[in-house]
């Protein structure tokens, strides 16, 4: 039993040091953005997708591909449009003829990476965005009567614009739930603005190197799932989700009046395994609830359908979420 401590705190050691090496070769290509690139280390420890909301120019794309670079992870971009098709993403099968006899062959998708950037997710109908739905919840993907496996680890980290809804479709509730996170990305301060312009502007920058192996992630992500979790974070956590749902009797006034759906068991959930991983990166063996307070907005924020007096009133699910995190400090 003490060899099996000492292996998993060695283990947790070299996660915060492979953290702190993938984020200085995404730092090489991205100026600033640091609580972006936190919490998507968080979603990759925590085996999550994430949905990343900001407007054209904050270097999105870039961030998603210096990722897949640090961590030398097969990576595919693909452009969501209005007419792209479910077999645009997933694949399809075939006709070839070899020999004299033809035969169907499954010809993979773009899907089949290990980190996918699905560009611009809202750009595309509601079929196609479902496409993604098989292979974000069971990593694997169906055609026809076949299965094929996804390799592991397997990432979906989407872009969507906030700003621009002409010709667009806004993710269903059930397809922004397989979402652990969903993450602002803002502009940058006026000094990385400035470093922006220095970097991009100069000489090209040096290809980054990748600093961790897809099999070495995947013993990250099981070390992850062994921090323990002491009760009194647990009933915050469901204290926190289940005040946010309007028809539960300890709904918080402002979810009975401004939430028309709260957050689901996925919430609790993936709040859970998030502060996990934060607790690791932060050098702590076990979650505390500074944990959960530091991650509540990017995991509810997505899982939350105001009211329509809510939308009427100018309210946000942050504005909600941030008041019911005071209701607790108060306690």
């Amino acid at each position: 039993m003490a060899s099996e401590v000492e292996s998993d705190l060695a283990a947790a050691q070299q996660l915060r040091d492979t953290c702190a090496a993938v984020r200085k070769q995404v730092g090489i290509a991205v100026v600033g953005q640091h609580q972006v690139i936190e919490q998507l280390l968080i979603a990759v420890l925590a085996q999550g997708h994430c949905l990343l909301e900001g407007v054209p120019g904050l270097a999105k794309t870039l961030l998603v591909r210096s990722f897949a670079a640090a961590m030398d992870l097969s990576f595919h971009r693909i452009q969501f449009t209005p007419d792209l098709m479910p077999v645009d993403v997933t694949g399809t099968d075939i006709i070839q003829e070899k020999a004299g006899v033809r035969e169907l062959v499954f010809e993979k998708g773009p899907i089949f990476a290990q980190l996918v950037l699905a560009d611009e997710i809202n750009r595309t109908p509601p079929k196609t965005q479902a496409a993604l739905l098989e292979a974000m919840a069971e990593h694997e993907v169906s055609v026809g009567n076949k299965t094929y496996p996804l390799a592991e680890p397997f990432f979906v980290l989407a872009t969507q614009n906030p700003i621009e809804q002409e010709g667009t479709y806004p993710l269903p509730e059930a397809q922004r739930d397989r979402f652990l996170f969903q993450v602002r990305v803002d502009y940058p301060s006026r000094n990385d603005e400035a470093e922006i312009i220095d970097r991009t502007t100069g000489a090209s920058p040096a290809p980054l190197q990748p600093v961790v192996s897809g099999d070495q992630i995947v013993q990250f992500q099981q070390l992850v799932r062994k921090v323990p979790l002491p009760d009194h974070v647990k009933q915050l956590v469901l204290d926190l989700v289940r005040r946010l749902r309007p028809d539960d009797p300890d709904a918080l006034p402002i979810a009975q009046s401004a939430i028309q759906w709260g957050p689901g068991p996925r919430a609790c959930q993936q709040l859970v395994l998030a502060a996990k991983a934060r607790a690791l990166l932060e050098g702590r063996h076990h979650v505390t609830r500074e944990d959960v307070v530091a991650l509540a907005l990017p995991v509810l924020r997505h899982r939350i359908v105001l009211s329509f007096v809510a939308e009427a009133d100018g309210l946000l699910p942050d504005d909600i979420i941030e008041q019911a995190l005071e209701h607790f400090q108060t306690d």
